[in-house]
C-alpha cells in the first residue's frame, strides 16, 4: 500500500505580480495597505524581487521523492501544498483523497512546531482529507538523530570566516521566526524548543560563546516574542563583541526571513555599529538535510 506524504511550508510569491494576492491570503483575506504593500515590495526588490523559496522548495520535495523512491521503491507518494501560495495544501490533500489513498503523512518544513504554525497545518489538512484518510502529522522533529549535527556543521563552517585570532570570543546567535507572545499563555513549547535546540547545537559545536534571538516578527498590534536579533546585535557590541555568527536554525531554506532579515536588514545594522557579521549557509537541498527528512517520514510510517 502507498503512502501518501504531504510535504508542507509557508509559500512565496513566485513573480512580483504575485505579490499583493500573497499578501491579501496571509491577512486572511484583507487586502494589505499601500503602505505595507510597498514594505513588502520593498523587501523581495532588495534580495532581487522574488524569494527563491519555492525553488528551494521545490528542489527539497524533489529531492525527497528521489530518496524515499531509492530506499522503499513504489512505498511513498510525495506531493507538496503551500499555506499562502499555490499549489495550496489542502489541493494537494484533497489529490490524495480523490486518488484513494488510506494514509497521509504530513510534513512541515520547519524544525520546531507551535501552535501557531505546525498545527494550523494539520487542522487544514485533516479538513481537506475528511474522515476517510488516516492523517499522521509529524510534529517537531529538530530532535532527529543529525539534524544538530548538520546545524552544528554549518556553524563550524560560518566560524573559518572568522580571523582566527577573533574566533574565540566570537559571539553565535541562533534564531527563529517569532510568534505572537500570546501563545505563551496556552503553554506553547515553540519556546522552549528553540532554546534547547540552540543549546544543544552549540554543545555540538564546542561553543563558549552563544544566544537565543527571535526575528521577523509581524507588523501587528499585538507583542511579539523577544528579544528581536537587531536589538541583540546592538546589545553584543555595546558588551564589546566583536564578530557574530548568525544561525537561523528555525529556518531550512533560502527565503525572506533570511535573505532580507538577515542578509540585509541585520547586516545593516552591523555595519552601522561596527559589527562583523556572517550567516550559516541555509540547508536548502543538501542531501545529508534531505536523508534527514527522508528519515523523519519513515519513522513516522
Amino acid at each position: 500500500m502507498t503512502i501518501g506524504v504531504l510535504v508542507m511550508a509557508y509559500g512565496t510569491p513566485s513573480t512580483p505580480s504575485d505579490v499583493e494576492a500573497y499578501y491579501t491570503r496571509i491577512r486572511h483575506g484583507r487586502a494589505p495597505t499601500p503602505e505595507l504593500l510597498a514594505d513588502l515590495t520593498r523587501r523581495y526588490d532588495a534580495i532581487g524581487g522574488t524569494s527563491p523559496l519555492a525553488q528551494r522548495t521545490a528542489d527539497q520535495v524533489n529531492a525527497l521523492r528521489d530518496a524515499l523512491d531509492t530506499r522503499y521503491a513504489g512505498r511513498y507518494d510525495v506531493r507538496f501544498g503551500s499555506k499562502y501560495e499555490p499549489p495550496l495544501l489542502e489541493e494537494a490533500a484533497t489529490s490524495f483523497r480523490d486518488d484513494g489513498f488510506d494514509t497521509v503523512i504530513g510534513l512541515v518544513l520547519t524544525p520546531h512546531s507551535s501552535s501557531m504554525s505546525t498545527d494550523q497545518y494539520f487542522e487544514r489538512a485533516r479538513a481537506a482529507l475528511g474522515d476517510g484518510v488516516r492523517f499522521v502529522g509529524i510534529g517537531a522533529w529538530w530532535e532527529q538523530p543529525g539534524f544538530l549535527e548538520l546545524i552544528a556543521q554549518r556553524v563550524r563552517e560560518a566560524l573559518e570566516l572568522i580571523p582566527e585570532s577573533r574566533r574565540a570570543t566570537t559571539e553565535v546567535i541562533f534564531s527563529a521566526h517569532s510568534l505572537p507572545e500570546k501563545i505563551l499563555a496556552v503553554g506553547d513549547t515553540y519556546p522552549d524548543q528553540l532554546f534547547e535546540s540552540a543549546r544543544r547545537a552549540a554543545a555540538l559545536a564546542h561553543l563558549e560563546h552563544f544566544d537565543v534571538a527571535w526575528q521577523s516578527a509581524g507588523r501587528t498590534a499585538d507583542p511579539w516574542i523577544g528579544p528581536d536579533i537587531l536589538q541583540v546585535l546592538r546589545d553584543k557590541r555595546r558588551d564589546g563583541v566583536s564578530d557574530v555568527v548568525s544561525c537561523p536554525i528555525g529556518f531550512v531554506a533560502d527565503h525572506l526571513e533570511v535573505l532580507f532579515d538577515i542578509d540585509v536588514e541585520a547586516q545593516g545594522v552591523a555595519r552601522e555599529i561596527g559589527l562583523h557579521l556572517v550567516r550559516t549557509a541555509s540547508l536548502n537541498a543538501d542531501p545529508d538535510f534531505v536523508a534527514i527528512l527522508a528519515d523523519v517520514v519513515v519513522a513516522a510510517s
